[in-house]
């Protein structure tokens, strides 16, 4: 395991009761995902009822969908297939809010009626197999169970390059978010009871949870091929989430500012004594380099800490307004074959 999951494991508890066997949600956000919703759907069923069967979780256990304003067949898909089995639950958000607004729409449903939920991806690239080991991990006391890629072979160079930067420069930051961990994780009733206490707009769910300090546990799994389709996280998004991820969890950038701006200062200053210095003993300095290279390195660094602090700024302003995270248009929720539709609901 990495220095990220030191100290997580806490296995040996004093005064745990034991656990009855669980009620277990499945989670799934989608997003223009018509081509592989019903493979899914299959493939997830197929899971929860061997699980069912095994013992591990108890009657009840739902796969929940989560329809994020797809503008494709997704939802009239996901309506048929809730339609045709109880087993499978949707919700329709009124719009497009993103994957983590979508994955906390379906944590906040889900808890009202799971003793633990699982998030994960339509595409089936997340190995469903690591369930066993979530629910072993959550029997033996765990809160939390994180579900952590063995390796990233099935990426590109770019992106490969790209997430391995991108995870060391939050840990530089001071964010406890784990490394090749996205969205795939068990939480119970009692953690995201104390999720639903977070009231911020602006989500990073991978490096929220792990700072709410319950004991938790990581599971490795291998990443397969999506079933069908394409990835809908484009390079666009995944620069969103990527900024979110360090605005939302850290304020180490604006330190970092303030330790540039006093360098610069101090570049600055030795550089106005030694003009000094020069036109005092009469030297005759051209002067050109060195007064763009100045000017350059000024105005890069200030426009640069603009940059930064307007996305903090921009943060605030959103945090402000206090608008849902996300607004539920319909929910379709059956038991014993018969339909309990609730509608507008807005968290």
């Amino acid at each position: 395991m990495g220095k990220e999951t030191e100290g997580m494991q806490e296995m040996q508890k004093v005064g745990i009761k034991e656990r009855r066997i669980p009620v277990l949600y499945l989670v799934v956000p989608c997003y223009n995902e018509e081509e592989v919703v019903e493979k899914s759907a299959q493939v997830l069923g197929d899971k929860i009822r061997r699980l069912t069967r095994a013992g591990q979780i108890a009657a009840g256990s739902k796969v929940m969908f989560v329809n994020d304003g797809s503008k494709d067949d997704t939802l009239r898909l996901l309506h048929r297939i809730a339609s045709q089995d109880t087993l499978f639950s949707v919700i329709s958000l009124a719009g497009n809010y993103g994957h983590q607004s979508a994955i906390l729409a379906g944590m906040m449903t889900a808890r009202r009626y799971a003793d633990a939920v699982v998030t994960i991806d339509a595409d089936l690239q997340q190995d469903i197999e690591a369930l066993d080991r979530f629910l072993e991990s959550y029997m033996a006391g765990s809160e939390v169970v994180y579900g952590v890629r063995n390796d990233r072979r099935s990426d590109g160079i770019f992106k490969k390059g790209t997430a391995t930067l991108y995870y060391n420069l939050l840990h530089l930051l001071g964010s406890k978010v784990i490394t090749n961990h996205a969205d795939y994780r068990l939480m119970s009733k009692k953690a995201l009871d104390a999720l639903a206490e977070y009231k911020e707009t602006n989500l990073f769910l991978r490096g929220l949870i792990p700072t709410m300090g319950f004991p938790s546990d990581v599971v490795y799994f291998d990443v397969k091929a999506r079933e069908a389709g394409h990835s809908k996280y484009t390079l666009s998004k995944m620069v969103t989430l990527a900024t979110d991820g360090i605005t939302s969890m850290s304020t180490r950038p604006l330190r970092m500012i303030s330790a540039l701006g006093f360098i610069v200062f101090v570049f600055s200053f030795v550089m106005s004594i030694i003009s000094l210095v020069d036109w005092a003993r009469g030297n005759n300095v051209p002067g050109y380099t060195t007064t763009m290279i100045v000017s350059l390195l000024i105005g890069g660094v200030t426009l640069l800490s603009l940059g930064i602090i307007g996305e903090y700024v921009g943060k605030i302003y959103m945090e402000a307004k206090h608008r849902p995270r996300y607004i539920i248009d319909t929910f379709v929720w059956k038991e014993d074959n018969e339909a309990d539709d609730k509608e507008e609901r807005t968290k």
